[in-house]
């Protein structure tokens, strides 16, 4: 399961203790984004592609809850399933 991030800023929203329910939503290209803000939905909304560029290799590490570039993690196997750390 990939942890959620803001796709504006690029935080974890499970860090900043932001449930699902609680975040803002909005929908672009088809799929759901969750945001740890109604400020960082709206920034989003500017200029959609380039906040998602900006994440798209970002991952939050299951331990520390720190946002990760994936080329700096390692990958470990955990039940059947890869996880980043």
């Amino acid at each position: 399961m990939k942890s959620l991030i803001c796709p504006t800023c690029g935080c974890s929203l499970v860090r900043l203790g932001v449930s699902r329910e609680a975040a803002a939503h909005a929908q672009y290209g088809g799929t759901e984004h969750l945001f740890c803000c109604e400020g960082c939905r709206e920034i989003f909304a500017s200029d959609p592609e380039r906040y998602l560029e900006q994440v798209r290799n970002v991952v939050v590490c299951p331990v520390c809850l720190g946002e990760k570039p994936v080329a700096v993690t390692v990958a470990v196997e955990y039940e059947g399933t890869v996880v980043q750390l």
